[in-house]
């Protein structure tokens, strides 16, 4: 392959290898952070998603983009509270990847204090293999400063706890799914302690006929496009005011009782007609059984001839 290029003498932007061979960032990512990069210092404050629209990256490309950003480590954001109570995100775009505390001492005024990737010391121990990938994911440094919970705690999370999962296994699947929501989207990372503090509110939804996989759907749908500050208290406020309502089954109402009583049982009483040894069940209406009322119909409708037939038909010949 042949090349020709012309290094430019103003208007330009200095790009970093890193950036421009990153593997995981695609060619929006790297466009967005290079056009940012490139603004002029009288350029106005303006939004990420401001630049993106100038350069058309709108909707998904631009969530695409925004995302890789973030998990590679240029791109920061804090979501703070002002005065009056509204909510302000305030973001930062750095052409080199930052941590969290770098960004935030960068953020803060201090960025002659963070140290450029290249003159950083060697970590402590012989070289290693590289895990494949660009980005790692980094142990939050709060969560360093965490007190370990006393040995007493720890035996009560691994009887009692144990206990009441296998008592209500509701419990335990609602816990596995909030873990399981860090798979999902990165924000919504919990702990285990964590997890089993909202366990009790996520269960409340298998209970109420919800699946787990609704249950998951519900949590991870419609994520606010700017982050989330806190994971704990977003899904508490879901958990809380998506409940869905409880499932009422219809008052059983047992049919009137007149409707089991089974008739009262008839005697049995001897037929006074013929045959007075047959005994049958009469009716209210019946005095006699049916052997007798049919042989009596029989007689009523049958007219005996007055004479044999061949007497009749010589009368008829005879014209008699």
């Amino acid at each position: 392959m042949l090349r020709h290029a012309i290094a430019p003498v103003r208007r330009y932007t200095k790009a970093s290898h890193d950036v421009v061979r990153h593997s995981r960032l695609n060619s929006d990512a790297k466009v967005l952070l290079l056009y940012v990069q490139g603004l002029p210092e009288a350029a106005g404050p303006g939004s990420l998603s401001d630049h993106a629209a100038k350069l058309g990256l709108k909707g998904r490309a631009y969530q695409k983009a925004k995302q890789l950003l973030g998990e590679c480590g240029y791109l920061h954001e804090w979501r703070e509270q002002g005065a009056r109570g509204r909510w302000v995100t305030e973001q930062l775009l750095a052409n080199v990847t930052l941590t969290r505390d770098e960004a935030s001492r960068a953020r803060a005024g201090e960025a002659g204090e963070v140290v450029p990737p290249a003159e950083r010391p060697p970590v402590v121990g012989g070289p290693g293999d590289r895990e494949v990938g660009d980005c790692t994911e980094k142990e939050d440094p709060g969560e360093k400063n965490l007190p370990h919970p006393p040995p007493e705690d720890r035996a009560v999370a691994g009887t009692d706890g144990t206990a009441a999962a296998a008592a209500e296994p509701e419990l335990a699947e609602a816990e596995g799914v909030l873990l399981s929501l860090r798979h999902v989207h990165r924000d919504l990372l919990l702990g285990v302690r964590e997890a089993r503090a909202l366990a009790g509110a996520a269960a409340e939804w298998l209970r109420r006929g919800v699946s787990a996989a609704d249950l998951r759907r519900a949590l991870t749908t419609g994520l606010p496009t700017d982050g989330i500050r806190s994971a704990v208290g977003f899904l508490r406020h879901r958990l809380t005011e998506k409940l869905p309502a409880a499932r009422v089954r219809p008052a059983y109402a047992p049919p009137p009782a007149e409707r089991y009583e089974s008739p009262a049982r008839r005697t049995l009483v001897t037929c006074p007609g013929p045959g007075a040894e047959h005994v049958f069940r009469p009716r209210t209406d019946e005095t006699h059984c049916l052997r007798f009322r049919t042989a009596a119909a029989f007689e009523a409708t049958f007219q005996p001839l007055s004479a044999p037939w061949r007497t009749r038909v010589q009368e008829c010949v005879s014209g008699g």
